[in-house]
């Protein structure tokens, strides 16, 4: 059954959190695909994870690459996984509900907490979600820069 984990960012920006998200999915031997509603906010996940840190960066493809089943990790807007990820990342408020029986191991729905518009939405999604009987964790970012499971 799939885990629904929600992350709230309190300190740090997506662009902050993401890669280090991302680079500990794939050290888990896991691929993972990252979901955006815009293909904007894609070509920034883009760019930021060929960016991420000085010395190295995080291996991904999109559509625009080709060869899915040969990348690590999937960018898209859209709700497929050709490149047989256990993990999916939702950003910018991509919708978890479809993937109620999805088979992933764990769908992370980040959000940021200082903005009342995708604080509200995510409440909605741990609703809907619930509701469902969804298997759901709640991790808030602490003062150190790690994250506290909360619920």
């Amino acid at each position: 059954m799939t885990e629904f984990w929600f992350y709230q960012l309190q300190k740090r920006t997506l662009d902050e959190a993401l890669p280090a998200l991302v680079e500990r999915t794939l050290q888990r031997g896991w691929r993972a695909v990252v979901q955006a509603r815009t293909p904007q906010r894609l070509t920034a996940v883009d760019d930021l994870l060929w960016t991420s840190t000085d010395d190295s960066f995080v291996p991904h493809g999109s559509q625009a690459d080709g060869d899915p089943e040969m990348q690590p990790v999937w960018l898209t807007c859209a709700d497929d996984n050709p490149n047989g990820a256990q993990v999916r990342f939702l950003i910018e408020g991509a919708e978890a509900e479809p993937f109620l029986a999805s088979g992933y191991e764990r769908l992370i729905l980040l959000f940021d907490g200082r903005d009342d518009l995708s604080l509200a939405a995510a409440r909605e999604q741990w609703r809907i979600l619930r509701q469902a009987e969804a298997t759901l964790s709640y991790w808030q970012e602490t003062e150190e820069g790690g994250w506290r499971k909360q619920a």
